[in-house]
């Protein structure tokens, strides 16, 4: 079962113009292939993972703010991936790497255990209707995969505006036994503590929404 759906939306002129001409460049047709990071990006740094990254502008800050740090960005979005390329263009940013792909065959095929240093999911779809919360992403099973992939002292970051879904996830996680809460059992950590700010969020926040953080570190 998919967590999302795919709304592809208008994709303007250089958009496309960046997926035919930037994807050799940016972009991994992995299929079922493990990713080797030294092959994908040519050197040895901590891999984070942003599932999800939207219009890409909270991956590209991450990769100009931390240049020591290796990222793939996986969007099944295409009108986000073509601009998310774009930025990476205009900005000469080398350290990151994009997949047009499902998050969960991704960390499923693509990702050796204990590769990540941290995973960034932020804003997820929240399902808001009751009888589609099963597609919701943060799931137990989707929770112990994501765990497998994070490397000792790794970290899980996840953000939303939706409050049941957030003490669903807190649930969730707090019951996954490789994973700390950094905040306190059954704890919330302080809304964009370490990450760039969401254009997403910032639109919530005008609009009164609060913010939900959750921050989990792999223990063992």
């Amino acid at each position: 079962m998919r967590s999302y759906v795919r709304r592809e939306g208008r994709m303007t002129v250089a958009q496309r113009q960046a997926l035919a001409t930037l994807w050799p460049r940016y972009g991994i047709d992995a299929g079922r292939e493990i990713l080797v990071p030294r092959k994908v990006f040519g050197r040895e740094a901590p891999l984070h993972l942003e599932i999800g990254f939207g219009m890409g502008d909270t991956l590209l800050a991450l990769a100009k703010g931390n240049p020591q740090c290796d990222y793939l960005g996986v969007e099944v979005h295409r009108p986000g991936v073509g601009r998310l390329l774009l930025g990476l263009a205009e900005r000469e940013l080398q350290n990151v790497r994009v997949l047009c792909a499902d998050a969960g065959d991704v960390l499923e095929h693509n990702l050796a255990p204990h590769s990540l240093a941290a995973i960034y999911l932020l804003f997820p779809d929240p399902w808001p209707k009751k009888r589609h919360h099963k597609r919701r992403l943060v799931q137990p099973a989707w929770a112990a995969l994501a765990c497998s992939r994070l490397r000792l002292g790794g970290e899980l970051l996840i953000a939303t505006d939706w409050q049941d879904y957030a003490e669903h996830m807190l649930e969730v996680l707090d019951g996954t036994q490789e994973l700390t809460n950094c905040a306190g059992a059954g704890h919330f950590a302080p809304p964009g503590d370490g990450r760039p700010e969401t254009k997403f969020e910032r639109r919530g926040r005008r609009l009164g929404h609060a913010v939900w953080e959750l921050r989990y570190r792999r223990g063992r």
